[in-house]
């Protein structure tokens, strides 16, 4: 240090660093609430939903279109579309992860899951839209090298349609929701 220049205590520095993080974070969730964001919100949220993280990204199509209702299509879009790449990427997981499983292939369980989802083909992917089961699902037909595109298909179809049923219902069915 030259002659007039004071020393800064680390722990003010790292106070001010979390300070700054937790200002950042705030206005990151404040402009990501706007309407203009919205969209991008349900995208991300819908694709993290549909990999093997526990959340779920209903809540937040519900929001935006309950305060938006002109974004009714567009966000029931997003989500489909947010959702169904989430599940490929949990499809390609399983494929990754084919050598790691294959170790428990013996387990009597284990072996009548995999008959019936070998039975029932990418079309088991449509079930994926299920809450528990529906994620591992990709993943298991990612391992059993299920193809890819029929089982997006399938995985697209089974969100949408939980997307329509689920949007559909909250506005119309139970509108005091």
């Amino acid at each position: 240090m030259t002659g007039g220049e004071m020393a800064i205590p680390l722990s003010t520095t790292r106070s001010t660093l979390a300070g700054h993080m937790e200002a950042w974070l705030q206005s990151l969730l404040s402009a990501l609430a706007l309407p203009e964001y919205g969209l991008s919100t349900v995208f991300v949220l819908a694709f993290a939903s549909a990999t093997l993280l526990p959340l779920g990204s209903e809540p937040a199509v519900f929001g935006l279109i309950k305060l938006n209702p002109h974004l009714l299509w567009p966000a029931i879009a997003v989500a489909t579309l947010g959702n169904t790449l989430g599940g490929m990427l949990t499809w390609w997981m399983g494929l990754g992860a084919h050598k790691v499983i294959d170790k428990y292939r013996h387990s009597a369980t284990h072996l009548r899951a995999l008959e019936w989802l070998e039975r029932l083909g990418p079309k088991a992917c449509f079930l994926s839209f299920l809450p528990i089961i529906g994620d591992p699902l990709c993943a298991v037909a990612g391992w059993l090298k299920m193809p890819l595109l029929p089982c997006t298909g399938y995985m697209a179809a089974g969100k949408f349609l939980r997307y329509v049923v689920m949007t559909f219902g909250l506005l119309y069915i139970w509108p005091s929701a």
